[in-house]
């Protein structure tokens, strides 16, 4: 599993700033050569580039794949930012728009944690490496924060540019709305239909324990209130290709990033940007459960009959008393929903693993329960867990000390505030500073998860790759990573489609003694070419 995470953005005193050139300048700034480190970069070099050559964003899992005179800019993920733009621009427009945005649309980078920086639809987005647990997912989606903060610090500290300000978030409460992605590997052999039909009941309700929390109702905040989302607002049908516009509670995006007549990778976009780590440990480790029953054949039928209303709904009632209907007649609430998918995971995880149950399936069942037993006897129990619980709870204190209506202006910059990602100025660090929050990693572990890759991934051999061999890495993507090495006529592209091989246990040793690339092409080939 892995995740994806496109920070909000703004210059302050720059109302007219080009976001687009914002995200650039975080992403040139965090792979430029860090004055305090010596020289020593970020990654392999400034000119690196994303090796787009296998992504393949408009094939849908539903069996087709879009024309690509349909495609809306923001779905052709397999080219640059600025050529995208060009080649659905308007006529007159599109070539300006490339020109005038090419250096940030170019601004991309693979980090030595096997992470992904880039510029993603006029937002800079840390696209964290491959894991194989909740709590490593929580680990390096920290780093990715991390990596937020110190561009920031390095922006804020280089003469002549202005501070740029970066938000975990995903809306700006004018009606724009930016990603916080989900990906889980899943064996192709299960069938596409299953998957959408059990993830969408589950995605409606999981909203109680993973939503960050919003003021304002409607896409735009039109109307005054607190709901459980940053995201619900802003789905409109139940299951498409989409990620920008019409977009689905399940996305059928078909890009496996692996073994294609193997793998499918899941692509999730309808869930918020978490910055409470059991949150986050929650939201991977119920949705991976759910999806093991998935591939098992094992996931009861909790279909609702109204599933695109629902998500709203339930957003829009923090009380939590909303009664979903589902398309047995039954009705229920959220919570009482999430307690049915509990049930049926511990009954399955019973049947697969007995009394040995493994340590990472034993934390989420049991955070999971914790969870849902707060939330109906009294959300705000959940304060130190949920980020929709913890931000209410700011929120009505300021309320309450003010006397203030949900309308107010000044709440609406509250709920800004909680994620803005300065430690100094954002409301969710200084409940971390206060204690007021459960940690899951020391400070340390998060600090070693900026630089070090997972181990036990592929993102083990990309990130070293990128930390041992420097600028002789001239491009990288998910299933690949390809060397410029002195000697040979061509790049060389070392192929990486199994996503557990590669770890630290498989290429540790080849990598200790190879000292260069040329030296690791060699030892992979035997002197061919690699790809």
């Amino acid at each position: 599993m892995g995740l994806e995470t496109e920070f909000g953005i703004s210059a302050p005193g720059e109302a007219q700033a080009n976001p687009m050139l914002l995200s650039g300048r975080v992403v040139h700034a965090y792979a430029a050569p860090d004055p305090s480190s010596g020289g020593r970069g970020t990654r392999s070099r400034r000119g690196t580039r994303w090796d787009y050559a296998d992504e393949a964003p408009l094939r849908d899992a539903r069996g087709f794949e879009l024309d690509r005179a349909r495609a809306h800019a923001s779905q052709l993920t397999d080219v640059p930012p600025d050529v995208a733009a060009s080649q659905s621009a308007t006529a007159g427009t599109g070539l300006h728009v490339a020109e005038e945005l090419e250096d940030a649309g170019l601004a991309n980078t693979v980090l030595t944690n096997g992470a992904r920086l880039y510029v993603d639809h006029a937002h800079p987005e840390y696209s964290g490496p491959e894991v194989t647990t909740p709590r490593d997912a929580v680990l390096w989606d920290l780093a990715g924060d991390e990596v937020a903060r110190e561009a920031m610090r390095r922006i804020a500290a280089s003469p002549g540019l202005g501070d740029v300000v970066l938000y975990k978030n995903n809306t700006d409460g004018k009606g724009a709305s930016y990603g916080t992605h989900e990906n889980y590997l899943m064996p192709r052999s299960t069938p596409f239909a299953d998957v959408a039909r059990a993830l969408v009941p589950f995605f409606v309700s999981r909203q109680v324990v993973t939503g960050a929390g919003r003021v304002g109702l409607g896409q735009t905040g039109e109307r005054s209130g607190f709901q459980l989302s940053q995201r619900a607002d802003f789905f409109e049908t139940e299951v498409g290709l989409e990620t920008t516009l019409k977009r689905p509670l399940v996305n059928t995006r078909d890009e496996p990033h692996a073994t294609a007549d193997r793998w499918r990778r899941l692509h999730v976009i309808v869930g918020d940007a978490n910055l409470s780590p059991v949150a986050t440990l929650l939201k991977t480790g119920t949705t991976s459960l759910v999806l093991a029953m998935v591939e098992a054949g094992e996931m009861p039928d909790l279909a609702l009959a109204h599933p695109v209303a629902s998500v709203r709904a339930v957003s829009h009632d923090p009380t939590l008393r909303h009664l979903l209907e589902l398309r047995s007649g039954e009705r229920m609430t959220a919570v009482q929903l999430q307690w049915r998918h509990l049930e049926a995971a511990r009954a399955f995880v019973g049947r697969r693993q007995g009394d040995a149950v493994d340590p990472d399936t034993a934390e989420v069942l049991t955070r999971w329960e914790q969870v849902l037993t707060d939330l109906e006897a009294d959300p705000m129990r959940c304060a130190r867990q949920l980020d929709w619980v913890a931000k209410l709870r700011l929120l009505e204190g300021f309320r309450s000390r003010e006397d203030l209506t949900w309308d107010a202006a000044r709440l609406a910059l509250i709920d800004i505030q909680y994620a803005d990602l300065r430690p100094e100025r954002g409301l969710h660090a200084r409940l971390v500073a206060r204690g007021a929050v459960e940690l899951l990693h020391e400070p340390a572990e998060v600090a070693r998860a900026v630089v070090a890759p997972p181990e036990d991934t592929r993102a083990w051999f990309r990130g070293e790759c990128v930390r041992r061999y420097g600028d002789e890495v001239a491009a990288a993507s998910w299933d690949s990573v390809i060397l410029d090495v002195a000697g040979r006529a061509s790049l060389q592209r070392v192929p990486m489609l199994e996503p557990l091989r590669g770890t630290r246990a498989t290429t540790g040793a080849l990598l200790d003694r190879c000292a260069t690339a040329a030296e690791l092409v060699h030892a992979l080939t035997g002197g061919r070419p690699a790809g």
